[in-house]
């Protein structure tokens, strides 16, 4: 019944979220805290490539992962024409293996949220952690449901360059406070000459945590060094809730998870 992150979704992201856009600051933060990586990046979740390429163009060997086949050929588009060949996969992050071992793995905007699942939540952290060198960091961005409202509906519209519209219609449906979830339901239609050529409807699910529970859950799974920041201002404890929080730590000895 519902797409996820299909071909209207990427359109708009696209054009809402250029190559080398910087939300709130993260790139700049990110691009700070990954200063003398030599090893392997990987962006999980990597969309369409806004924030992968600025890490290629400043010569980091980035790969990227997502399971939106649209944002992945998106991304390989975008990275073609600026005469990059990054390694894209095409995988869930709950049980995904990839060939090589990170330096650094990192999740901007909050998009580790996006995993709605306890135990799907628990098995991507897992892979993160087997899939770093020794003493190879994530650096993972989490959010709030701050302004969350049950029953809110509100609607954009955006004008494309070829005269073409995107109007996107966000209807807020639950919130669970006590498995810490929200639900909104997305509806994109696409318009020409007034006429509605496209439509796509997406479940937009989001997962929130406590700042010293997920301290803990990273403490647990084996990572040490654990720091929190917020408003990607490092080291900055976060006080607002409005503010983006930011986890980095490190992996700690050789052990595998489970």
């Amino acid at each position: 019944m519902y797409s996820y992150y299909g071909k209207l979704s990427t359109e708009l992201y696209d054009f809402t979220k250029p190559v080398g856009k910087s939300i709130g600051g993260d790139l700049e933060y990110y691009l700070a805290r990954l200063q003398n990586t030599e090893g392997r990046v990987l962006e999980a979740w990597v969309g369409s490539g806004r924030f992968l390429i600025p890490l290629l163009e400043k010569g980091f060997v980035a790969d990227g992962i997502d399971y939106s086949a649209d944002m992945l050929q998106s991304c390989k588009e975008r990275c073609a024409e600026r005469g990059f060949t990054p390694e894209l996969y095409q995988m869930r992050l709950e049980n995904f293996q990839l060939p090589h071992k990170y330096q650094a793995i990192v999740m901007p905007t909050g998009t580790f949220c996006l995993i709605e699942n306890r135990e799907d939540s628990i098995n991507a952290r897992k892979c993160f952690y087997n899939h770093l060198e020794a003493g190879g960091r994530i650096i993972i961005d989490l959010l709030l449901p701050h302004d969350f409202k049950a029953g809110e509906i509100t609607t954009k519209a955006f004008s494309l360059p070829n005269g073409e519209g995107i109007t996107l219609e966000s209807r807020s449906i639950d919130m669970d406070w006590v498995t810490q979830k929200t639900k909104t339901l997305l509806k994109y239609e696409k318009w020409k000459d007034g006429k509605c050529i496209d439509t796509e409807l997406q479940e937009f699910g989001l997962r929130w945590y406590g700042v010293e529970e997920f301290r803990l859950i990273l403490a647990d799974l084996g990572f040490i060094n654990i720091t929190c920041s917020s408003g990607y201002v490092f080291g900055k404890y976060p006080a607002n809730p409005h503010e983006m929080i930011t986890f980095k730590a490190e992996k700690g000895g050789d052990r595998q998870t489970l």
